[in-house]
């Protein structure tokens, strides 16, 4: 199933202190993070008009950062840039996030500004019941400097999840240069294997995901390295992430899962439903 997401469905723009349509022109031509990538972004639901989880985010953009060694953006400022935005765009269900080291040469050298904010709306994706992912041939290197680090650098991201969209899945999913499973183009992935929840530990290379880390919270699971052949023991898997939540896993290629929505996936689902209707800043 490709997800099609056209400008359309942005509704809101903000860029250092002033609210765009999404086709005015509102960042500059050689900003850094246009020109190599250099740019570090988190995206949050929305929910009845507040952001879900926002101190978690907020947190992960400061460490993502730091880790590629930009000047960490000012939270209050992006605190108050969200209400501005979610002012303007009462319907709005996502927001996006983006730090850049603003302006800078043609080059991988950085320049001097103090960087460029920029915070978008949109709707949400409809995503189905359940979902067929694809095993990426691309690997992800848990050696890599963006380890753990949510960069804009999203092109290998791009690529892989458009090879699984061509064959008919909603994800892709990458091993690492060890051969165990790491994570998705824009999830984490769980397994229940002899009635124990596991997931890639962080050594793996995965990100350490906002609902990843709230999953844990909720339930016993074990963090741990998890070969390609593991998986055929897997009763029932799913993807967490910001943008799904938690969304059971029908198949992985030509792997059907014994039981699509398992008990526990459905266990799990409502426990975190009742989260977010309890706390939106958990």
């Amino acid at each position: 199933m490709k997800q099609q997401f056209s400008v359309s469905e942005i509704n809101t723009c903000w860029v250092n202190g002033e609210l765009f349509t999404p086709t005015e022109k509102a960042v500059s031509a050689i900003d850094h993070g246009i020109i190599v990538g250099d740019a570090v972004f988190e995206t949050i639901k929305v929910v009845n008009g507040s952001p879900f989880a926002v101190t978690r985010h907020l947190k992960r953009l400061v460490e993502s950062s730091q880790g590629m060694g930009l000047n960490a953006p000012d939270s209050n400022e992006v605190l108050k840039a969200i209400e501005e935005v979610l002012n303007a765009d009462r319907g709005a269900e996502r927001l996006r996030i983006t730090w850049s080291s603003g302006p800078g040469p043609l080059s991988s050298s950085r320049g001097y500004d103090k960087g460029t904010l920029l915070i978008a709306s949109s709707e949400g994706t409809n995503w189905p019941s359940s979902e067929k992912i694809h095993l990426s041939k691309w690997t992800r290197n848990e050696n890599s400097a963006l380890r753990g680090i949510k960069s804009t650098s999203y092109a290998e991201n791009v690529i892989a999840l458009k090879a699984a969209n061509d064959l008919g899945c909603s994800e892709a999913i990458f091993l690492n240069t060890k051969g165990d499973i790491c994570e998705g183009t824009g999830t984490n992935i769980f397994f229940v294997i002899d009635e124990i929840l596991i997931t890639p530990s962080l050594d793996s290379g995965c990100l350490a995901g906002i609902t990843r880390d709230l999953i844990i919270e909720l339930t016993p699971v074990v963090e741990r390295d998890i070969s390609l052949q593991e998986i055929s023991k897997a009763s029932e898997a799913f993807l967490t992430s910001s943008t799904r939540d938690i969304s059971a896993i029908s198949a992985i290629d030509e792997l059907v899962l014994p039981e699509t929505i398992g008990n526990l996936t459905k266990s799990l689902k409502k426990k975190f439903a009742n989260l977010i209707e309890s706390n939106i800043d958990p």
